[in-house]
């Protein structure tokens, strides 16, 4: 009868509507028990006209560029090794928004300009390198970034040092007698906890350094890459992942 068809497709109307809702509800209590994005939220943050990913592509054009590529690199390894691949593309965008903090004095930014570190003492150049990791989390926090992506901007340098600065610390000391403090030009930690995060740390590691040599084939890159890989599981920065 009609008044029976009329209560079907009444019943229809409210069901199609009720069970998107009761979908992502479900989603979302699932995603705050057990602390892990799903698929559809991490789709979401892949979204290039996010906040975040645009203040990283104006501010820090070159960081922006370096963290695309870092997340096909990590995308590529984790479907090799069986890790999600969606999250460590997905963390690698994300894990050097601090950047956007002093900009210019990350090598990527310069565009061949005047490298702002000649300038000042290495300490205070280490100072500047570290702050990156914590203006990350930050901002991570003030955007309500899930906490498994704030994980790959916490860890991706781990507790490494940074040769650079700490070799020109110690080239200046000879000079004055100055005490190196060794601690100042490390990364704080912690070190990369899942496949996932540790993927995106040799990653980028290996971005970094292949993009300087460009000429270089495939033999000199896998050459690279394997010292990469053997350095990080030498000093320990593996170990807890």
């Amino acid at each position: 009868s009609n008044d029976e068809l009329f209560t079907i497709i009444n019943h229809s109307a409210v069901s199609a509507a009720l069970s998107p809702l009761l979908a992502l509800t479900l989603l979302t209590i699932i995603e705050k028990l057990f602390k892990m994005p799903t698929d559809i939220t991490l789709l979401q943050l892949s979204d290039m006209s996010r906040p975040l990913l645009r203040k990283l592509q104006t501010e820090a054009p070159g960081t922006y560029h370096h963290s695309i590529t870092v997340g096909n690199l990590a995308e590529a390894a984790s479907e090799a090794v069986s890790a999600n691949s969606l999250l460590a593309r997905v963390g690698a965008y994300y894990h050097d928004i601090g950047k956007t903090f002093k900009s210019e004095y990350f090598i990527e930014n310069q565009q061949n300009s005047v490298n702002k570190h000649d300038k000042i003492a290495p300490n205070m150049s280490a100072f500047i390198l570290s702050a990156h990791v914590k203006e990350g989390i930050k901002l991570a926090y003030e955007n309500h970034l899930p906490e498994v992506i704030i994980d790959f901007i916490r860890t991706h340098h781990g507790a490494t040092r940074m040769e650079y600065f700490y070799n020109k610390a110690l080239n200046q000391s000879r000079s004055t007698d100055e005490k190196v403090n060794e601690s100042v030009y490390r990364y704080p930690g912690p070190k990369p906890n899942s496949k996932e995060t540790a993927i995106v740390m040799i990653s980028d590691v290996v971005e970094a350094k292949c993009r300087t040599e460009s000429s270089a084939g495939a033999d000199r890159f896998r050459q690279i890459i394997n010292d990469i890989i053997m350095e990080k599981l030498q000093s320990g920065e593996l170990d807890e992942c």
